[in-house]
């Protein structure tokens, strides 16, 4: 049994160090500690793990009180940084609400701007409770945030954006991932103006910090700063804000020419979101997927929207030759949703798969005529080869 021991602690002091290095990071960061017993090799491994990950969830299973768990969480933190001996690419950092440690925070960004190694943050403010998500103040990023040149992802949950007067863009910027945080639309406009190489924008539940007309951006202004994106998910209600803007034309004066992958969030019961929908789709010619995720609040939508929206002449400019895929999700076989899966299908002569995920308030009648109607083929479709696939 000792020899048999032996052998295993062997085998573990000899896996190279970025072997090593990558078990770490696929660890909550206290068993990444407790690696230091298992030999000489390992006693100091975690001091060069190029991704930390700190989650104080685990600390919610202790029977001690909130302030000794908070002080057991900012210790760890800071213990880890002040031994790390190596380049630290990845800081990711996830509270609970109540877990108050702003002055700590702003601490741990200043240690982070003194070094131009970091590519990617993460700040998430979690919460069990999503009817009390709104009560917690959010966390206000400091200023020395945005002197971060050297990164390249960005994922911001509960946070307040105010930009610096110096601040000169996120240069090397490649994803930005906001949910929940509180911004103005002309901040968000002049943040993506700064980030040139900007792929992947992801907005999600967006608060306007102030609700004042002066501060708002229409998504035909937002549009221009997203020239090189190739991934856009805009979804929950921030998209009303946009959809608002009674100037939306078929086509954005923008051409959105690398986009390849789009998820929206829309209420197809409302013309001013669908018509949102439908412009961004044009103006995105080489579009490879489209994720579209129905609002299935309709009784706060509005009123039906006009059966004849979606006629195929009135959008007889959408080109979408590139599209392979099409997703929609909480479909309720309402008509101007089926007329939009009809347009889609036929101008995307290389679609492969169509995904129909219906709302759980569709009857069996229902889908079972949904079924009949895409079995006959009682609508064009450019790609004769597309699986339609319906599911709940």
């Amino acid at each position: 049994m000792v020899e048999v021991q032996s052998q295993s602690l062997d085998t573990i002091s000899a896996l190279p160090q970025d072997t090593i290095e990558k078990i770490l990071t696929h660890m909550p960061i206290q068993d990444a500690l407790r690696t230091s017993i298992l030999s000489r090799k390992w006693r100091h491994c975690w001091k060069g793990m190029p991704k930390l990950v700190f989650d104080d969830k685990y600390l919610n299973t202790s029977s001690c009180s909130r302030e000794i768990r908070k002080y057991k969480f900012v210790t760890a933190i800071f213990h880890v940084l002040m031994l790390h001996n190596g380049p630290i690419l990845e800081f990711s950092i996830s509270i609970n609400p109540d877990t108050k440690i702003v002055d700590e925070i702003d601490q741990i960004i200043l240690y982070l701007s003194q070094s131009k190694n970091i590519k990617k943050f993460t700040f998430k403010i979690w919460s069990n409770d999503i009817m009390g998500l709104f009560i917690f103040e959010d966390y206000k990023l400091p200023s020395v945030f945005f002197s971060l040149q050297g990164l390249e992802h960005i994922h911001l949950t509960r946070c307040v954006i105010e930009l610096p007067l110096t601040f000169n863009g996120f240069i090397m910027l490649r994803s930005l991932n906001l949910c929940d945080v509180n911004i103005t639309g002309k901040t968000l406009q002049q943040l993506l103006t700064n980030c040139p190489i900007l792929e992947e924008f992801i907005l999600i539940v967006c608060q306007d910090i102030t609700s004042t007309p002066r501060t708002k951006s229409t998504f035909l202004e937002l549009s221009k700063c997203l020239s090189s994106v190739q991934v856009l998910k805009i979804a929950k209600y921030y998209i009303k804000q946009y959809a608002e803007d009674d100037s939306m034309q078929q086509k954005l004066p923008t051409l959105l020419v690398h986009l390849r992958i789009l998820f929206l969030d829309v209420c197809f019961l409302k013309q001013d979101e669908l018509s949102y929908a439908l412009s961004v789709i044009s103006s995105s010619p080489n579009l490879e997927k489209i994720k579209i995720e129905i609002d299935i609040k309709y009784k706060v939508c509005g009123e039906e929207t006009r059966n004849d929206l979606l006629d195929l002449q009135d959008y007889s400019g959408i080109n979408l030759d590139h599209l392979e895929e099409l997703e929609i999700t909480n479909f309720g076989n309402y008509d101007p949703e089926m007329e939009f899966l009809k347009l889609i299908v036929a101008k995307s002569p290389v679609l492969k798969k169509a995904r129909i995920k219906l709302n759980s308030d569709v009857s069996m009648d229902k889908e079972n005529k949904m079924l009949r109607d895409l079995l006959r083929l009682t609508f064009p479709r450019a790609s004769l080869g597309v699986d339609i696939i319906v599911e709940r």
